[in-house]
């Protein structure tokens, strides 16, 4: 495993960027970096299971190991979830993929936001997340001054 971090200062408070991480319809506008339909389903709650995907090429189930509202979030990916929503560990990338973790931190400091975001992951998504993150993050950005 390897651990990538990715962070951005956006000028508002830790909730407003914390709500539009998380709500349904702003997290599908950030989430595009990734794939173009990316969506969820779950709750957002201590413990929960959730699931991040495309509904056309599938994703990932995670548990929410931390959620501590408006300062953290940890999520542990235990599986990757075909289009059907069925889970497939048994394939190469599923292997790889399952026991990633990814992390968000918001911290606020006056009137500003610093939210980070660490993965743990094989670096076989690295050039992946390196690419995306960025764009995502740019986007919450935006999303935030509206």
């Amino acid at each position: 495993m390897i651990n990538l971090k990715y962070s951005i200062e956006i000028s508002a408070k830790k909730e407003h960027v914390w709500k539009t991480m998380l709500d349904k319809e702003t997290y599908q506008q950030w989430a595009k970096a990734f794939s173009a339909g990316s969506t969820f389903s779950g709750e957002w709650k201590q413990g929960e299971t959730m699931l991040f995907f495309d509904p056309d090429l599938g994703g990932t189930k995670a548990v929410l190991e931390i959620f501590n509202p408006y300062n953290e979030i940890l999520a542990n990916h235990v599986s990757m979830v075909d289009k059907d929503k069925n889970e497939n560990n048994e394939h190469e990338m599923a292997k790889k993929w399952i026991g990633s973790t990814e992390r968000y931190v918001f911290t606020e400091a006056g009137n500003s936001t610093k939210l980070e975001i660490e993965m743990n992951t094989d670096e076989v998504f690295a050039e992946m997340f390196n690419k995306s993150w960025p764009k995502a993050l740019e986007i919450i950005k935006s999303l935030c001054k509206k």
